[in-house]
């Protein structure tokens, strides 16, 4: 028996549909980006991403179930993010999802958005030859992403506990507000990854690292303003245009600091906790330094 579930998230700027199979086997997902919305601000404007959401709604859940060859007879349950995230975005997520769980008859399940995150990493593509294994409990995860930075212990199904959190930014805003203040484009975490790919294999930017000891806690707002103040002309507010060379040191040396950190807490906790594996979840996840 087959149970064949749509699932909608709208927590910030990306609206989204997909079609999972039994839990496991994603049979389509469909992203409708804004990227291009947010670039000129720099960063997301919830107001703008609301509204947003509103026109990909229909175009993206046709999308999906059309690449899924599904109908909306083959459509057992729909899934849906309840936060967090931004009200606005969720707001029509959770709308979409309640009046179609009234117009066909089938239950609304609602999601947290970082047992989400989690969870993927439970997924594969229905067309991918794959081995068919979960990951084995317990488990640390690490989730890395726009809003959300922190660690937690996971010893089965549902069974969660915080063990480290982010005290200010999370990685990803960093990742963007550092990006902005080196002059490349939103959002900042690819293009940070990809300046940093032509540093030199040595230089002599480090910025600092906040260790907190006897703590699985982040904080990234320091080595944000450590940036800021070693581009800045000293004694001004002017950031001048960076050379090349050096948008790509510094941009290096902040994704070292700030990978640094993840890392090691991450595996501290691996060790101290006895975990069998390390997942690892959210946006950040994709930073190819990290994994």
């Amino acid at each position: 028996m087959t149970y064949t579930v749509l699932a909608l998230e709208s927590s910030c700027d990306e609206y989204a549909s997909a079609v999972v199979r039994n839990g496991r086997e994603v049979l389509a997902s469909v992203v409708a980006s804004q990227v291009s919305q947010h670039a000129r601000y720099g960063g997301v404007v919830p107001e703008i991403a609301g509204r947003e959401h509103l026109r990909s709604v229909v175009p993206v859940l046709e999308a999906s179930l059309l690449e899924a060859n599904c109908s909306w007879t083959d459509i057992d349950a729909i899934a849906v993010t309840q936060g967090p995230g931004l009200g606005g975005s969720l707001l029509v997520g959770i709308n979409a999802a309640k009046a179609i769980s009234w117009a066909k008859e089938i239950p609304c399940i609602p999601i947290h958005h970082i047992e989400g995150h989690l969870y993927a990493n439970w997924l594969s593509s229905a067309t991918a030859q794959y081995e068919d294994k979960s990951p084995t409990f317990p488990i640390v995860c690490l989730v890395v992403s726009g809003g959300h930075t922190e660690i937690l212990w996971m010893t089965d199904h549902g069974q969660f506990k915080r063990i480290g959190q982010t005290r200010d930014d999370a990685a990803g805003e960093a990742f963007d507000k550092v990006g902005r203040l080196l002059g490349l484009p939103f959002p900042g975490g690819p293009a940070i990854e990809q300046a940093a790919l032509e540093a030199p294999n040595e230089h002599s930017e480090l910025f600092p690292r906040a260790w907190l000891p006897n703590s699985y806690d982040f904080s990234f707002s320091g080595v944000k303003t450590a940036v800021l103040n070693r581009v800045r002309t000293p004694g001004t507010k002017v950031i001048p245009t960076l050379t090349s060379s050096q948008r790509s040191c510094y941009a290096d040396a902040f994704q070292t600091a700030v990978v640094d950190v993840l890392v090691t807490k991450t595996a501290k906790a691996a060790d101290e906790f006895g975990a069998s594996e390390i997942i690892v979840a959210g946006g950040v996840a994709a930073n190819q330094k990290l994994r």
